[in-house]
């Protein structure tokens, strides 16, 4: 949480210092809103080859090795991964085990695309694209389907790492999604936004499906891309989920393979500057309900009022969870008596949306 913290500071001036973006890369990305999308579009468009769907495997083995949790070498799955563990089942990269037919975990892998390939009838350059097509389990890829992501309360089935199907609870959409493990969201809504710029003239095409099938998140625009619901899922996951040093290394090893870069890896600030005022129409209203008093406080508790069942987490100003709380609407009083004089960080969230304030205590 440390590290989420830090993130959500270094959010509001951009800053990603590990990141190695080749200078003048960004020089054009100048606007806001969908005239920076657009900006976008055009600097990652350009440069952009398509090394065919058939070398992805081979970018792999740069891109997508696990250096970071068991540190061994072997494919990195986000839908197999155990971050915190031993691994179920691994995949080499020497492509014996590549799918093929599958009937459970650990039959063999393959090539995952984010954005689903049949919304797009598997055209080029968007079904070689690495920055969205990942190697992940066959199995568990089935069971995913072409349904979206989503946040799951009763699954109907879970993966060994403890992905899930079932309905969505997140929003407006009531139907069946893929929820992965809280390690990889980020990865996630940062490759589908990624999307959302690269692909903007094509999203609306009419050799695409129609935004209209059921499981399809895209709206029908070539601006905001994707449902409200969608866009404000990503953008939790995103802020929750911050840039890991994987995803630093596979943006990099993308560019080196194909000539482009994720911008929000590069620079997680861009979501808001783009989708600020769809993120604003339920961050607002959530924000503006929540009220926290006395603030600065000599006492020894707060009054936190709001008008919806919330969560809240307090962390020192360096990240350190100190304690977390359920509340029913209403004034609640959050106890603060064994706090040092200092400044704290209050997470409160709902199911849908969640939002970081400062509190001092005298």
């Amino acid at each position: 949480m440390a590290r989420k913290i830090l993130y959500f500071i270094l959010l509001t001036i951009g800053i990603n210092s590990n990141a190695q973006i080749p200078s003048g890369y960004y020089n054009s990305a100048t606007g806001s809103e969908y005239v920076l999308k657009t900006q976008l579009k055009s600097i990652i468009s350009s440069g952009h080859v398509d090394q065919g769907y058939g070398d992805l495997y081979n970018a792999y083995v740069s891109s997508d090795s696990d250096f970071f949790y068991e540190n061994d070498n072997t494919i990195l799955d986000m839908y197999s991964e155990n971050p915190t563990g031993t691994d179920t089942y691994n995949y080499e990269h020497d492509g014996d085990r590549r799918c093929g037919n599958y009937n459970s975990e650990n039959d063999c892998y393959n090539r995952e695309h984010i954005f689903p390939q049949g919304f797009f009838n598997q055209q080029l350059p968007m079904r070689s694209d690495i920055h969205h097509v990942v190697p992940t389990d066959g199995y568990v890829n089935g069971r995913r389907s072409n349904n979206p992501f989503g946040e799951v309360s009763n699954a109907t089935w879970t993966s060994n790492n403890g992905s899930k199907v079932g309905i969505n609870t997140y929003g407006s959409y009531s139907g069946v999604v893929f929820e992965p493990i809280d390690e990889f969201k980020g990865d996630i809504a940062r490759m589908l936004l990624y999307f959302a710029v690269r692909y903007e003239d094509d999203v609306t095409s009419n050799t695409w499906d129609s935004h209209t099938t059921t499981n399809n998140p895209l709206n029908g625009s070539n601006n905001q891309v994707y449902e409200t619901w969608y866009i404000q899922l990503l953008n939790n996951w995103h802020i929750n989920d911050p840039v890991s040093d994987r995803e630093i290394l596979r943006n990099n090893e993308a560019y080196a393979f194909q000539g482009n870069r994720n911008p929000f890896i590069d620079h997680p600030e861009y979501v808001n500057t783009i989708w600020g005022n769809v993120l604003s129409n339920t961050d607002y209203s959530f924000n503006k309900n929540i009220k926290i008093y006395p603030n600065p406080s000599s006492l020894e508790y707060v009054y936190i009022k709001s008008v919806e069942d919330i969560q809240i987490k307090v962390f020192s100003i360096l990240g350190k969870k100190l304690t977390k709380t359920s509340i029913k609407k209403s004034n609640h009083t959050l106890d603060i008596s064994n706090f040092a004089k200092g400044v704290y960080l209050l997470k409160i969230s709902n199911n849908q949306n969640s939002t970081i304030r400062k509190f001092i205590k005298k």
